[in-house]
C-alpha cells in the first residue's frame, strides 16, 4: 500500500472525543500500538509505517491521529468492564474464626517474660481450655492455643526449678 493510495476516512473516534481535541500521550501511543500491530501484520510497508509512526508522534489533535489509523484495524476500543460477582459457589470457603482464649493463651505466654512467670498458670489454663474448644466448634487458632500452653508449661518448669533450687540451697546451709 503506497501512500498515494491511501485515503483518509472522517472522524469516528472514540465516544464524547471530538476531532478537534487536543492528543493526549495516551492517545498517541495508541495511534502508534495500531500502526506497529499493521506492519506487524503486513498491512504497511516499512516506508510507510516509518512516516505515519512520525506524524503521530507530531500529532496535535485526535483527529490528526485519527486519520493516520483510519485504513488498519483497530482492534477492540478500551472499556470499563463491570467487576461482576464471583458466584459463592466458587468461592474459597471463609476463614473459620480464631478462638479467643487461644488469642488470651499466646498472650499470657508471651507475658510470662514482662511478668516474671505470673501470667504463666493462666497461659496453661486458657490453651487447654482453647484446644477443647476448637475442637468441639471447628475454630481456629490451634496454634496459637499450643504456643500459649508451651510457653506457659516452660514458664512454670522454669520458676518450679528456681523454687527448688532456692530451697535445697536454703536447707543445705
Amino acid at each position: 500500500m503506497s501512500n498515494s493510495s491511501w485515503q483518509p476516512v472522517p472522524w469516528q473516534g472514540q465516544p464524547g472525543q471530538q476531532p478537534s481535541m487536543l492528543a493526549a500521550h495516551a492517545d498517541r501511543e495508541r495511534a502508534v500500538d495500531v500502526l506497529r500491530a499493521g506492519f506487524a501484520e503486513g498491512r504497511l510497508p516499512q516506508g510507510e509505517y516509518e512516516r505515519r509512526i512520525e506524524r503521530a508522534y507530531q500529532a496535535r489533535t485526535v483527529g490528526e491521529l485519527s486519520m493516520l489509523v483510519a485504513d488498519l484495524p483497530q482492534g477492540p476500543m478500551p472499556q470499563q468492564q463491570m467487576m461482576a460477582g464471583v458466584p459463592r459457589t466458587f468461592l474459597p470457603p471463609p476463614a473459620p474464626a480464631t478462638n479467643g482464649k487461644a488469642i488470651g493463651a499466646l498472650v499470657c505466654g508471651v507475658g510470662t517474660v514482662f511478668s516474671g512467670g505470673a501470667s504463666a498458670i493462666p497461659a496453661v489454663i486458657l490453651g487447654h481450655m482453647a484446644r477443647k474448644e476448637i475442637r468441639e466448634r471447628g475454630e481456629g487458632g490451634d496454634g496459637m492455643a499450643v504456643a500459649g500452653l508451651v510457653l506457659g508449661w516452660l514458664a512454670v518448669a522454669f520458676w518450679s526449678l528456681i523454687i527448688v533450687l532456692a530451697v535445697v540451697s536454703s536447707v543445705g546451709r
